[in-house]
């Protein structure tokens, strides 16, 4: 597999650092930093980006994640694995992802569920990764970035 040009993150100039701010802003509100690369995770896995899918499962391996958790995220309704903040983290961004699935994607029950692990502060935190994961996946899939090992310098 060969991607079709650079990524337009490196080739328009400010873009990369814009996008690298606002994903160190999110980091700094209560959710947990392993919820958000589940979520990246799990967004990429939806929209097909591989790039995305190997970096955050590299990011939450680096971070101690389980391999069984890793596993079953694409399942994760299923799964015993995760805690109900995460599936509601889960929900939230799956919700927020497959926006032309439904009417109402983000559901009332979805939004309540996550407002009631998340602070509004977070809720805002976790909104905005969901939307910044998906910015990158468009990127990514659109100039069929590859992923593998040159990832590892950037985690």
């Amino acid at each position: 597999m060969q991607s079709r040009m650079k990524s337009p993150a490196w080739t328009v100039p400010g873009a990369r650092e814009a996008l690298l701010t606002i994903h160190k802003a999110t980091e700094s509100f209560d959710v947990p930093r392993t919820t958000l690369e589940l979520v990246h995770v799990r967004v990429g896995q939806i929209n097909g980006c591989s790039v995305c899918v190997d970096m955050h499962s590299r990011i939450l391996k680096n971070l101690g994640e389980s391999d069984t958790r890793m596993f079953a995220l694409a399942a994760w309704r299923e799964a015993p694995y995760f805690t109900e903040a995460e599936r509601a983290a889960l929900a939230l961004a799956e919700a927020a992802t497959r926006l032309s699935d439904r009417a109402d994607a983000v559901t009332d029950e979805i939004w309540k569920e996550a407002s009631r692990h998340f602070s509004e502060p977070a809720l805002g935190a976790l909104v905005m990764t969901i939307a910044l994961a998906n910015l990158w996946n468009r990127l990514n899939c659109t100039t069929r970035q590859v992923g593998g090992d040159w990832i590892a310098q950037y985690v």
